[in-house]
């Protein structure tokens, strides 16, 4: 697969299949990509908890929220959940401002995970607290986001925002998930070249 492609299928998905489980091997091959990844200032102050486990997963799934355009989806029933997840922590003894770096971190892993026939989904909307708590991370990391990992069970698709359409992602009546995208002439102020 070329690079194009793996961006084209590198998609938020939210629905999995249950049935195939990742390997602990998969999610160190993960974040070895990320760990390659460029670091502000060479800084590398991200740190990374990775888990496989059913009883773990259900601690970190119970703090994640879903999908906020999609108003009466809770979120996957129990057979779609993820199988893995990776929680994304800024080590504030080391860096004070992660966004760059857990941006480009978390793209290496989610590309990773594509080429690897599996998807994710970056999750930023969580209770922190009670993650905090039933992972027993220390304050001094600041936990950024939950990288969901799975086998996908869902067809996303992008396509063009239409004039005046909105950015929102919906589903379809056949449940196909669509993923509107400004066309590249709206992004381009001006060339130089």
């Amino acid at each position: 697969m070329n690079l194009e492609d793996l961006i084209l299928k590198c998609r938020s998905y939210r629905r999995f299949d249950e049935n195939y489980s990742i390997k602990k091997e998969e999610l160190l091959y993960f974040i070895k990509l990320a760990r390659l990844a460029a670091s502000a200032g060479n800084l590398q102050p991200l740190k990374y908890i990775l888990s496989c486990e059913k009883d773990v997963n259900q601690k970190i799934f119970s703090c994640l929220r879903w999908a906020a355009y999609l108003k009466d989806w809770p979120g996957p029933a129990k057979g779609e959940r993820p199988t893995a997840y990776i929680v994304v922590l800024g080590d504030k003894d080391i860096a004070q401002v992660f966004g760059v770096d857990a941006g480009l971190a978390t793209q290496n892993i989610l590309l990773g995970a594509v080429e690897k026939g599996l998807g994710g989904c970056i999750i930023a909307s969580l209770d922190r607290e009670t993650l905090r708590e039933n992972l027993n991370i220390p304050p001094r990391f600041e936990i950024l986001h939950v990288i969901a990992l799975g086998k996908p069970a869902e067809k996303v698709v992008i396509e063009d925002i239409p004039p005046g359409g909105d950015i929102k992602y919906f589903r379809d009546d056949k449940d196909i998930h669509h993923v509107p995208k400004r066309p590249l002439e709206e992004l381009i102020l001006d060339i130089y070249c």
